[in-house]
């Protein structure tokens, strides 16, 4: 018995009759029902959004921005999105209609833009209050799950767009403002040269200042020194001046009885005057009335001379004239002398009182010039009385005066010491100034440089400058897409995955129909292999069938238009000769309880085959069993052939899928040998399904 005949003999039980063969038909298109439906049905779904009612509220009441333009922000996002017709959207007049229509399902979900989305979006120009503009979008995963992925990639994209644009206007202002301050650093450079001047110049004043308060400490300190000098004087002076008034006092009271006491002088003067003068008349009258005696006493010489003698000095001495010692020598001389000749005598006497009458005139006058001396002076005694009381007065009011001015002279030698520490503080400020005018200077002269230069480091942007760098900022990261291999639409991108996953599930079917292996072939004596690729042939003949429709079908009929269509059809038949060989083999190993095995290694590829997220992301066991099982290597090789990418692992992958075929026939082989023997499980198994 040859493999062929027993593939055949097999093939020709299944399409002995109608029924049967409509079996194999309808097992034929199981792929094209799981795989090629649910890419059609799934084929362009971002194409036919606008199918989706989406409610749209606009509350948005504009803003002005900075130029004074008015901003609508979000009627401008209102009319991209209609104008974009990505959904179906809605105009709705209330956040809270909104909201009941996502509830109830009447709408998808609903996007509102708020009152203050234009005033948020212009408030970055402005550094007080910057707030973000919002978008508010109310989903309900009750509607539909996925919704909400795409709900956030447009609102992504509408987010990415508006943030560009006012980025852009931003920016815009930005730039202006550093040409703005690129103008007025060069203002306060200007100015601060300007500035540096003055300050050289004060610095040249303070110099001078400094000069000056150390001339003024030096006169300050001379001052101080005079005034002390000044004050030791005023202290003499108002000693002095005590002294003066003390001795002008006393004076005064000495000289307060001088009016009365030259008065009285006065008197007595004119007194010894007029007495004076009755002498000196009589006086005169003496050497007459003497030569008068003589001719008398000539005459009457015997009368007794003496007698006459006595008589007349006693009326001398009477008269004043002659003291009386003087009278008794003039009587003694008489008694002495001796009698004259008659004419000698009296000449002698009248010679002597001539010499005396001539000193009694000379007493006479100067008595009668004290007499007007003492007159005088009784007459100014009162001025000069008055004159000393005044004298003694101001030298009263000069020692007040001098004391005063004593104390007035030490507030100033205090003052003049207060003026020294005034100007020695002056002086060192003076000082410190000029060294900051130094240090001003300096600063200024280093502000005017490092402004210059700073100036022209503000970029001064040209307006077409200021568009180009404004775009950019706005948008700093622009991503550039090589793809080196596309999916044209959402269907393609799914195609590898269903297309392989299809082809698994509609060889899985067979093994309803269809036997693993044939007990008449059990029962002959051919090799072990040969029955089990006699068995295996006929699951290869249906499911290449399956793939070349399957295949057919989604190229022509949906438009898959694969980069290697001929490749693509090929790795599908050597899938499909891999999984119907590893399906036929397990299943003619374990029997009915295979198909759950074959079920179970369905769901591990499943989920392991990276056919939507890639595999890397699956838990770690789960990269084992992607690693072992071959729709994961199909899936990978349907996707390089679909998309144009790499052909550098079709080959590997060929050969993988021969060796996962000589494990299925391997299985199956062993599967022959095992039920070469029959038992009582074999007539009658445990479970049959």
């Amino acid at each position: 018995m040859t493999v062929l005949r027993l593939a055949r003999s097999e093939l020709k039980r299944m399409t002995g009759g109608l029924l049967p063969k409509l079996t194999i038909l309808a097992l034929a298109l199981v792929p094209l029902l799981y795989g090629a439906v649910y890419l059609y049905a799934n084929w362009d779904p971002y194409g036919k959004l606008n199918q989706i009612d989406a409610a749209l509220v606009v509350q948005d009441s504009g803003a002005a921005s900075e130029d004074g333009t008015r901003l609508e922000a979000g009627k401008k996002v209102a009319e991209s999105l209609v104008d974009g017709h990505v959904f179906n959207w809605k105009t709705v007049a209330s956040t809270e209609e909104a909201d009941r229509g996502v509830s109830n399902g009447t709408y998808a979900f609903a996007l509102k833009i708020p009152e203050d989305f234009s005033a948020n979006l212009v408030s970055p120009g402005s550094f007080d209050a910057a707030n973000q503009a919002m978008l508010n979008v109310t989903t309900n995963d009750a509607n539909n799950y996925l919704l909400s992925t795409i709900v956030d990639k447009l609102t992504t994209a509408v987010h990415t767009t508006v943030a560009k644009e006012v980025g852009e206007e931003t920016a815009n202002q930005l730039l202006t403002g550093f040409g703005t301050i690129h103008t007025q650093m060069l203002k306060a450079s200007d100015g601060a040269a300007r500035l540096a001047d003055g300050v050289a110049r004060l610095h040249d004043g303070t110099v001078t200042l400094h000069q000056g308060t150390g001339e003024l400490k030096t006169g300050a300190a001379e001052l101080y020194n005079g005034e002390v000098e000044l004050r030791d004087g005023a202290a003499s002076l108002s000693a002095g001046a005590g002294e003066l008034s003390g001795g002008l006092t006393q004076l005064k009271d000495k000289t307060a009885a001088l009016p009365a006491s030259a008065q009285q002088l006065a008197d007595g003067a004119a007194q010894v005057a007029a007495g004076n003068a009755a002498l000196n008349t009589q006086m005169q009258a003496i050497p007459g009335q003497l030569a008068a005696a003589q001719q008398a006493a000539q005459q009457a010489a015997a009368e007794g001379q003496r007698s006459r003698v006595v008589a007349s000095t006693s009326r001398l001495v009477a008269s004043g004239v002659l003291t009386q010692e003087q009278a008794d020598k003039v009587v003694a001389d008489v008694d002495a002398t001796p009698a004259p000749p008659a004419a000698s005598p009296a000449s002698a006497s009248a010679a002597k009182l001539q010499a005396a009458a001539a000193q009694v005139q000379k007493l006479s006058d100067g008595s009668a010039a004290v007499s007007a001396g003492a007159a005088q002076l009784a007459r100014t005694a009162p001025a000069l009385s008055d004159a000393v009381a005044k004298a003694s007065a101001g030298a009263d009011q000069l020692a007040g005066g001098s004391a005063a001015l004593a104390a007035g002279q030490q507030n100033a030698v205090d003052g003049a010491g207060k003026l020294a520490q005034g100007t020695q503080k002056l002086d060192d400020g003076a000082a410190q100034l000029e060294s900051g005018a130094a240090t001003a200077s300096d600063g200024a002269g280093t502000l005017a440089g490092e402004l210059a230069q700073g100036a022209g480091k503000v970029p001064n942007p040209d307006d077409a400058q200021k568009d180009s760098l404004s775009k950019v900022m706005a948008d700093p990261v622009a991503v550039s897409n090589v793809s080196q291999a596309k999916a044209g639409s959402y269907g393609a991108g799914l195609a590898p995955f269903f297309l392989t996953l299809s082809l698994w599930i509609g060889i899985f079917m067979l093994v309803q129909a269809m036997r693993p292996v044939t007990q008449r072939a059990l029962a002959s004596n051919a090799p072990a292999w040969k029955i089990a690729a006699g068995g295996w042939l006929p699951f290869l003949a249906v499911s290449a069938v399956q793939a070349s429709l399957l295949t057919l079908v989604v190229d022509l009929g949906l438009g898959l238009d694969p980069a290697h269509p001929v490749l693509m059809w090929f790795l599908m038949l050597a899938a499909a000769m891999a999984f119907s060989a590893i399906i036929q083999g397990v299943v003619a190993l374990l029997g009915s309880p295979g198909k759950l095995v074959v079920l179970i290694l369905l769901v591990l590829q499943l989920v392991s085959s990276g056919g939507t997220f890639p595999w890397q992301t699956t838990p770690e066991p789960l990269h084992v069993v992607h690693q072992i099982l071959p729709m994961g290597y199909v899936v990978s090789g349907m996707r390089h052939l679909i998309y144009g990418a790499d052909l550098a692992i079709i080959l590997p992958t060929m050969l993988g899928l021969v060796g996962y075929t000589l494990l299925g026939l391997a299985l199956s082989t062993a599967a022959v040998r095992k039920n070469k023997y029959w038992t009582l499980k074999t007539l009658k198994p445990e479970i049959a399904v």
